[in-house]
């Protein structure tokens, strides 16, 4: 077997390993203005256009996601997994690499996502949400680096990963893992936001591309 390129593989989740944007998914599940008023916000932050932060707290208290809504979202990331995403996860971690979902969405909904990819709950990075004995929303994990533009780059160096990395992901808050990762990959399966694949290392397409970037035949 020829030796993967790079030692460990980071994946986004939305827009990247799953086809959906989490809370945009969230929001349709309330009514039509909340919804466009969350993706707009969303598509914004993800174009770097403003800090993710400023909006990261006000985007889930218009939708106030209830542990029902989160345990739906779960189902519709699974049944959005992107073409040849599981094929391709499952062959990296059988050569050897260590394959990381790092996202600024909500654990409890990627975590199944997760499970059936074959990764394990420390292997996701991912931001929690808390619900009162009825269910209903309390709050996020407010500390967490990824509520930030810039924090999935502050956490992937915490990790201390075996190198060379590659990260994978579609956003500006992906791309702020480039100086911290040895190479740095768009993903346009889903959504292309040409602000981040200008700045990117290489852009993708599909999974096999990925596969082909860490396992050349």
């Amino acid at each position: 077997m020829t030796k993967p390129v790079f030692a460990t593989v980071i994946f986004d989740v939305d827009s990247t390993v799953s086809g959906i944007e989490g809370v945009d998914w969230l929001a349709a599940r309330r009514n039509a203005e909340i919804a466009r008023e969350v993706a707009a916000v969303t598509d914004k932050a993800m174009r770097g256009e403003i800090a993710l932060e400023q909006v990261y707290g006000e985007r889930l208290e218009l939708v106030r996601p209830t542990r029902e809504d989160v345990d739906a979202l779960a189902k519709a990331y699974i049944a959005a997994i992107a073409p040849g995403a599981q094929d391709v996860i499952r062959a990296l971690r059988g050569a050897g690499v260590t394959v990381k979902l790092v996202s600024g969405g909500l654990r409890p909904a990627i975590l199944p996502l997760a499970q059936q990819l074959g990764i394990g709950s420390e292997h996701l990075h991912a931001v929690d949400v808390s619900f009162d004995a009825a269910g209903c929303y309390v709050g996020y994990e407010t500390l967490s680096a990824l509520t930030t533009s810039s924090g999935k780059g502050t956490l992937v160096e915490s990790l201390r990963l075996p190198r060379p990395i590659l990260a994978v992901g579609d956003g500006s808050t992906d791309l702020a893992m480039r100086p911290v990762v040895d190479r740095f990959v768009c993903f346009t399966g889903f959504v292309r936001r040409e602000s981040v694949v200008e700045q990117a290392d290489a852009s993708v397409g599909t999974f096999d591309e990925v596969r082909r970037l860490v396992l050349p035949s």
